[in-house]
């Protein structure tokens, strides 16, 4: 098996750094039922590869099979084993390139963070369902994809194409994203992983998955064949994942239709759209929750000044865990705050922002606490902008099985009209203009299922 990463970053050396493996040595890792050699074919300041290349040992392979795995007699000795691409290479790749796919480089980190030319060779991968399903995979996360079939049999070109394809992908990313896309992907491609599955595979699937997995169109089945549809783990995944959006866990996805982005997404993007045009120096997130939307603004913006704040210390401990806090560069912590703080009461900690965000957090109060909400953020905290999004009551009879409001912490849910009437007396109260934006798909009756204020203050 054989695996390239290539890049162009000049000086395209760096590219050692960041992988954690240096350009003038051969480095050999073993495991029980494989060898694995990383080494550089190129390295010169114009353009670097490192490749992987994994010799597996067929026959340790087949004596480490479980009691539980099935006899397919010669079949655990004549296999694609030893020269496919499979979950074996994404095994090797997660272990040797397991500090590069946190996305830390102590020396390097502002590269880490930064997206870069990248080139990928994968040799023979095995893919049943053809081309179109390997460019339906890779294609949305960026990646140009050229994959070319390998035959059968060069002599006897009649037999036609093998179920193998040669794998380029070019694009520009992290290289922490790619590699744990890779880690992802490969055994998605595998009809059949080399170890038994626990419920552990679910936190490796959610860990190397993060905002890519969670927003991709084909979420579900790339859920369904990384956990090879084997003891209801798919299920327990697609569960894990639904917490973090607006669809319910049943929802599937079809191999040839494209899942539609979430609500959840659309208002991430919404709101990050305005954060981008207004450009600013400082954004804070109030009522951040485990930061998914907080993880966006620090990947995707350059905001010197990033800070996210929530009532509940587990929600924190998830953001923190989700922001990889722990293994932060100086660099990095000093651009980043997190803390524990209630929008009902004064702390100066929210003072001094240029934008901040209310994303789908009002409407958790009583409407006795909102005035008191108010007075923090508009009199107090007095941001540039602020940016408040909530459910559009009057887009609940389109959902066909919803009883009562969205979520059953909600205390209320407005319809446009008492959204506008509520945000123009905030605004005239404390010296702020406001303007409405619809989120999602919107009904020509009923508006759109969110709806989002914006405050420009004076």
């Amino acid at each position: 098996m054989f695996l390239t990463v290539s890049t162009t970053h000049r000086p395209a050396t760096d590219l050692g750094y960041l992988l954690h493996k240096h350009p003038d040595r051969i480095q050999e890792f073993s495991e029980p039922t494989s060898t694995a050699t990383v080494f550089y074919p190129e390295a010169t300041a114009e353009r670097c590869t490192a490749a992987l290349l994994v010799e597996v040992d067929p026959i340790a392979l087949a004596r480490s099979r479980g009691k539980r795995s099935p006899d397919f007699a010669l079949g655990q000795y004549v296999n694609d084993r030893p020269y496919a691409a499979s979950s074996l290479l994404a095994v090797a790749l997660g272990k040797i390139f397991s500090t590069a796919r946190t996305g830390r480089c102590d020396s390097r980190q502002e590269l880490a963070d930064s997206a870069i030319d990248l080139e990928i060779t994968i040799r023979a991968m095995g893919c049943r369902d053809g081309r179109k399903f390997i460019d339906r995979l890779f294609t949305p996360l960026g990646w140009q994809v050229d994959a070319t079939p390998i035959p059968l049999d060069d002599a006897f070109p009649e037999w036609g194409d093998s179920r193998y394809f040669d794998v380029t992908l070019r694009g520009e990313l992290r290289l922490a994203d790619a590699l744990n896309q890779l880690y992802v992907l490969l055994p998605v491609f595998d009809s059949a992983k080399h170890y038994w599955q626990t419920t552990a595979e679910v936190d490796k699937l959610i860990s190397a998955g993060g905002d890519w997995l969670q927003t991709h169109p084909y979420r579900d089945t790339i859920v369904d064949r990384y956990l090879a549809r084997t003891g209801g783990l798919d299920a327990v995944a697609r569960a894990r994942l639904a917490e973090l959006d607006d669809v319910d866990a049943t929802t599937r996805d079809d191999d040839a239709a494209p899942r539609n982005p979430t609500l959840n997404v659309r208002r991430h993007e919404a709101v990050l759209a305005e954060i981008e045009n207004l450009r600013p120096t400082s954004v804070i997130d109030l009522g951040c929750g485990s930061g998914q939307f907080l993880s966006k603004v620090v990947r995707s913006t350059g905001i010197g000044r990033i800070a996210g704040c929530d009532v509940s210390t587990r929600e924190l401990r998830r953001a923190a865990d989700r922001l990889h806090v722990d293994e932060m560069t100086e660099h990095q912590s000093a651009r980043l705050e997190l803390f524990q703080s209630a929008l009902t009461y004064l702390d100066p900690r929210i003072e001094g922002f240029d934008v901040a965000v209310l994303m789908e957090v009002i409407e958790h109060l009583d409407t006795a606490r909102l005035e008191a909400l108010e007075h923090v953020v508009f009199a107090q905290a007095r941001p540039g902008v602020v940016l408040v999004t909530t459910p559009n009551s009057e887009y609940n009879v389109l959902y066909p099985d919803l009883v009562g409001m969205r979520h059953p912490d909600h205390r209320f849910e407005w319809t446009r009209t008492e959204f506008a009437s509520w945000a123009d007396r905030v605004a005239d109260d404390h010296g702020y203009r406001t303007r409405f934006v619809g989120v999602g798909d919107a009904d020509e009756t009923y508006g759109s299922p969110t709806q989002m204020a914006v405050f420009t203050r004076g």
